[in-house]
């Protein structure tokens, strides 16, 4: 189960990819724009002051991310995103932190550069950082006696669930684009006695959590600490630097 409080305790820093994204998409006077994996709604919001004139359609699979976007005033609605299919209109689809959760994201997104009109955009912004130590320390803690019956069936994820932005970028243009394609590892400077704790409590730890009662999650998170602190010391200021990789994608349909 997702939560939208823990999710954006981090807001600032989760939020910067989103706009770096947004700034490599041209679109000038868009008729719709669809923000794939709208979360809490708290980026979405950002789209109507970019294209004030343009519809925009917000869809996620989570109900308590919905519900935390339509407090925000966002629009938003309950979907698959596997699913979903652009309507005739849309000159602008959005896939912020989303599409890493699919599996064979790839085919769906040359599926979508198919389906939308000439002339139209495609962004995508994923995850890169699964062989990290924070989710090397998330699937060690996972198989420890205590915990591997409940975690058991679960599909830690690794490296080979997102592609290069060099495969990104051969997909999409064997799919009809011009694409553009980058990778940034960005150095977040937390602060807190369990700062990496905290940040993958809300999205790497979801499902963990939702499989463990509550004394097994206490136990959890008190296995995992040492491991994050000893890959991520905090420094004698009181910060922790977190490195985060993050592949980009950001497409045009060829007219």
């Amino acid at each position: 189960m997702w939560n939208p409080d823990s999710y954006l305790a981090f807001a600032d820093q989760r939020g910067r990819p989103f706009f770096d994204l947004l700034a490599r998409v041209g679109a000038t006077e868009p008729r719709r724009v669809v923000d794939l994996g709208c979360g809490p709604g708290n980026l979405t919001a950002a789209l109507p002051r970019r294209w004030p004139d343009a519809a925009i359609e917000a869809i996620d699979s989570s109900p308590e991310m919905v519900a935390a976007a339509r407090e925000r005033g966002v629009d938003a609605q309950l979907g698959d995103v596997a699913q979903w299919r652009p309507a005739p209109d849309t000159d602008v689809v959005l896939a912020n932190a989303v599409l890493q959760w699919i599996p064979g994201h790839t085919e769906l997104l040359t599926r979508w550069a198919g389906e939308l009109a000439p002339g139209s955009w495609l962004a995508m912004q994923v995850p890169g950082n699964f062989d990290a130590p924070s989710h090397r320390a998330v699937r060690t803690v996972a198989g420890y006696p205590e915990f591997a019956d409940a975690l058991r069936d679960m599909a830690f994820r690794t490296g080979e669930v997102v592609d290069t932005p060099a495969g990104y970028a051969a997909a999409l243009t064997d799919a009809g684009c011009v694409a553009d394609a980058w990778e940034t590892t960005y150095i977040h400077e937390l602060r807190g006695e369990t700062p990496v704790l905290d940040w993958i409590s809300g999205t790497a730890l979801t499902d963990v959590r939702a499989r463990l009662p509550e004394d097994a999650w206490a136990e959890f998170r008190r296995a995992i600490i040492p491991l994050l602190a000893e890959a991520y010391p905090a420094r004698p200021d009181g910060t922790t630097f977190f490195p985060f990789r993050r592949v980009f994608v950001v497409a045009q349909v060829s007219e």
